[in-house]
């Protein structure tokens, strides 16, 4: 059973919207520090927001004022919203959690193009 199921993904104009969900198959999600990460064709999966426990978020530098990371807990579920999308932005996006990671999921699709 899949412990990570990343979905919302889909094509969109730049300048559009998506919001990115993930349901975590596992006990004490609340207290996970979780984040998303994405992968881009030919290159290597990167880190693109943590959300911790407490609700405090970090993101980097290059979805800042245009993404929100959130989660939740009773739901065990993290999304991610997105706005003001770039073509750059395409990817597939993974959540995972960000010590002692789990088996990846498959990931959800986002391709920004018009």
């Amino acid at each position: 059973q899949a412990q990570l199921v990343e979905s919302g993904g889909g094509l969109v104009q730049p300048g559009g919207s998506l919001r990115l969900s993930c349901v975590v198959s596992r006990s004490n999600f609340n207290i996970f520090r979780m984040g998303w990460y994405r992968q881009a064709p030919g290159m290597q999966r990167e880190w693109v927001a943590t959300i911790y426990s407490t609700g405090s978020t970090v993101y980097i530098e290059s979805v800042k004022d245009r993404f929100t990371i959130s989660r939740d807990n009773a739901k065990k579920t993290l999304y991610l919203q997105m706005n003001s999308l770039k073509p750059e932005d395409t990817a597939v996006y993974y959540c995972n959690r960000i010590i002692e990671p789990m088996a990846w999921g498959q990931g959800t699709q986002v391709t920004v193009s018009s």
